[in-house]
């Protein structure tokens, strides 16, 4: 199995056939610029969800829904894991648990406003912005599928609104 080695301009980086060498190097590199350890990511799942289940706005939406927490945030740590340094600890589907959530733009936005403000109190800088980061990139990517599987199709740009309106049959 050969190495091929990047130019010297893109850093100590190497590339090797096997996607396992590459996963775990690449993983060492993410824990040494930012300081990331399985242990930082427990503390901010854990101090995130403490503020998640007091929010008036997504409590409610989590609290109906979890009465478990331990199995919750431990899958929220391995999911963490995985996206932050690239562990391949979580091999579920977010997606299909999040589409039927009653749930819309102001419900991101409040997620992202606690997970910044946790990532921020609890994390050095470098590892505070690679989660913040990565925590936009999510929930942009389930706010769009959730916009579409509610028959919306979201421009560049656009935000996904729920109707506040009540449905009545037509008179």
């Amino acid at each position: 199995m050969a190495d091929r080695r990047l130019p010297a301009y893109l850093g100590p980086v190497t590339l090797s056939d096997d996607p396992e060498t590459r996963r775990l190097s690449a993983m060492r590199r993410i824990e040494a610029e930012t300081g990331i350890d399985e242990p930082m990511i427990a503390r901010l799942v854990d101090g995130f969800y403490d503020r998640v289940r007091a929010d008036p706005l997504i409590g409610p939406v989590f609290n109906q829904r979890i009465r478990d927490w331990g199995p919750h945030l431990e899958q929220m740590r391995l999911f963490w894991s995985s996206v932050a340094l690239m562990s391949g600890a979580y091999h579920g589907r977010p997606m299909p648990k999040h589409l039927p959530l009653p749930v819309d733009a102001r419900h991101f936005d409040r997620w992202l406003e606690l997970f910044e403000a946790t990532a921020r109190d609890l994390c050095p800088p470098a590892a505070a912005e690679h989660f913040i980061e990565r925590a936009r990139r999510i929930a942009e990517s389930l706010e769009l599928g959730i916009a579409g599987a509610n028959g919306v199709l979201l421009a560049k740009g656009e935000r996904y609104q729920r109707s506040t309106e009540s449905w009545a049959p037509a008179g």
